[in-house]
């Protein structure tokens, strides 16, 4: 059967191109006009921009494309072509939106709604397959050789530009731009975890051939089928075993309740899924 892959392209063009907008729009209207600095690559970006006022759109191609070079070593290679789209729409994003600039009173705000956007941002890109490049590719490469989640990972590195970043943006502002920096990687870990978040039921059915069909074709995943016995009933049960997106609890719950009102089910959350067609949670 041959298999549409242009669909899935545009999807995730679409959601980096997207993401790239959010996170102009976070760069611009509420980082730079508030004097405000970043981690990473982003930060060198500020750095450059009130030092030496080197346009940020400039900065962003350059130092990331040195950074592809590692990703390409280390990284899916469809996952560095995606980023490179993703840097490209960023710069284009950071020259058109350079005019949307809102210099609020309270810079606490501003940093609270541009580490918002920037989590959005990212996990919007990282949907769509790509990453931002920068300490997006190192936090990327870590979780994949260790396991650390790429938004704890994002905001060790990030530190490491955005701390002595008070040279040129102050000491107090220094300190808002390490709390924006840890509200984007909660709400990027938070967002990886919604978009890869995982179900697993447990199912003990007079009716498990019939049922076990029916979440096949439900989940378009394969269903387990567990030998068990029962120690009161002293009776052999068959027992399903399936992991499904979380967004189909419901329509699996609903199936069950169809088929075999009397099943006993075991639901519970899944922290991390491997193999087959799953996601790894990030």
């Amino acid at each position: 059967m041959k298999v549409n892959r242009t669909k899935p392209l545009l999807k995730n063009l679409g959601l980096n191109f997207s993401g790239a907008l959010v996170y102009a729009l976070a760069i611009n209207s509420f980082l730079l006009p508030n004097k405000l600095g970043e981690g990473g690559v982003t930060g060198l970006m500020t750095i450059f921009y009130y030092w030496l006022k080197i346009p940020p759109s400039l900065t962003n191609l350059v130092l990331n494309g040195i950074l592809l070079f590692v990703g390409w070593k280390f990284l899916p290679k469809q996952t560095v072509l995606y980023t490179v789209f993703a840097i490209v729409s960023i710069s284009f994003w950071l020259r058109v939106t350079s005019p949307l600039q809102f210099n609020l009173h309270d810079p606490l705000v501003a940093a609270i709604i541009g580490g918002v956007l920037m989590g959005i941002a990212m996990g919007i890109i990282m949907k769509g397959e790509g990453t931002i490049a920068g300490s997006t590719i190192l936090a990327k490469i870590v979780n994949k050789y260790w396991g650390i989640k790429t938004g704890s990972a994002m905001l060790c590195f990030d530190l490491v530009v955005a701390l002595p970043s008070f040279i040129w943006i102050g000491f107090e502002n220094m300190l808002l731009t390490i709390i924006e920096l840890y509200i984007s990687a909660v709400v990027l870990n938070k967002m990886l975890a919604l978009f890869v978040a995982k179900r697993s039921f447990m199912i003990i059915s007079a009716k498990s051939d019939e049922l076990a069909c029916a979440l096949a074709k439900l989940n378009q995943t394969g269903i387990t089928l567990l030998d068990g016995h029962g120690y009161v009933s002293n009776e052999p049960k068959k027992i399903i075993y399936c992991v499904c997106d979380a967004n189909l609890q419901v329509k699996v719950m609903h199936q069950i309740e169809q088929i075999d009102p009397l099943a006993f089910v075991v639901l519970e959350e899944v922290r991390s899924a491997y193999g087959g067609n799953l996601i790894k949670l990030l």
